[in-house]
């Protein structure tokens, strides 16, 4: 494990990603962030061996939207694993939980019926400010840490049997 809990970095090397197919959704709402998010998932997957062409990039409005494309590219059944990335920054009203509650809900629905492991990289912070330190570079990234998981469930999955 790492210093700060985070097992994503002890899982270096152990995992490989040539020859899987990957979709990343990302939301475009705080896009400066999931900008960030996209780009460290890129760079792990690439980093443990995806091809070029491998990783399918699709963009929702918001983290609200993701649940509904992740459904959609589920049951196209072309990728061996989903992530999903978004930023929700808390505000001065509800909004902040209700997207937040339908996009976790959402994606914990789609996640529980596809075959493809699908990974929740929606970061929900108070501040802007801490939204950038969970976006920076390296596997302290979130997108990069989600990317790894995928990638560990992938193998998780394909030990059991089921892909």
């Amino acid at each position: 494990m790492t210093s700060r809990g985070n097992p994503a970095g002890s899982a270096r090397g152990s995992v490989d990603a040539t020859g899987l197919r990957i979709a990343v959704l990302a939301a475009r709402f705080n896009a400066d962030i999931t900008d960030r998010l996209v780009e460290g998932s890129l760079a792990c997957l690439r980093e443990h061996g995806a091809a070029e062409g491998a990783v399918d990039v699709y963009r929702v409005p918001g983290a609200w939207e993701l649940p509904q494309a992740a459904a959609r590219v589920a049951v196209l059944a072309r990728h061996d694993a989903l992530i999903a990335l978004g930023c929700v920054i808390r505000g001065e009203t509800p909004h902040f939980e209700y997207v937040c509650d339908e996009a976790n809900r959402g994606l914990g629905v789609v996640a529980r019926s596809s075959r493809a492991p699908l990974v929740f990289g929606v970061l929900t912070t108070d501040t802007h400010e801490q939204a950038l330190a969970r976006a920076g570079a390296g596997p302290a990234n979130k997108g990069w840490e989600v990317a790894m998981a995928a990638l560990q469930m992938v193998t998780l999955y394909r030990a059991l049997g089921d892909q």
